[in-house]
């Protein structure tokens, strides 16, 4: 699942956010913008997927989709649940067309601004210009 979600990460960074960027797999230590989102495969698993952003990293998706220059809080808590959807729901369809452990998506969630100190198994980010999106994967069942 991991690779399928690494590759909608690219497939974002390149035709959407449209600067060079770096994969990474370290987790910022500084606070982000923490979303979740669950997904079940088609044999029951059940996995959480956590979406770590720093503010800058939703300014700036946020200046794309919205042309807006400096957001509020609330504008970037919806550009952090839209950018869930988006990388997750791109995931779920290139592991569909893979034949790679299909899933379905539930609905994401907002958690806080925070450092993120929660569980997970594993990890792939992406920085861009210093701005990172760090996405974490937990299995559940």
């Amino acid at each position: 699942m991991l690779n399928t979600i690494s590759t909608a990460l690219e497939n974002f960074c390149v035709h959407q956010i449209r600067v060079p960027y770096t994969l990474t797999d370290n987790i910022s230590k500084e606070k982000n913008f923490i979303t979740y989102i669950d997904v079940e495969t088609k044999t029951s698993k059940t996995f959480r997927i956590y979406l770590l952003s720093s503010r800058n990293f939703l300014q700036r998706v946020s200046n794309l989709f919205l042309d807006e220059k400096e957001s509020d809080d609330e504008t970037l808590k919806d550009i952090a649940l839209e950018t869930t959807n988006l990388i997750i729901g791109s995931a779920k369809v290139i592991a569909e067309e893979l034949g790679k452990n299909p899933y379905t998506i539930k609905t994401p969630h907002f958690i806080d601004v925070d450092v993120f100190e929660l569980e997970y198994d594993d990890v792939v980010g992406a920085i861009v210009d210093g701005d990172e999106i760090i996405i974490t994967l937990k299995e559940l069942t």
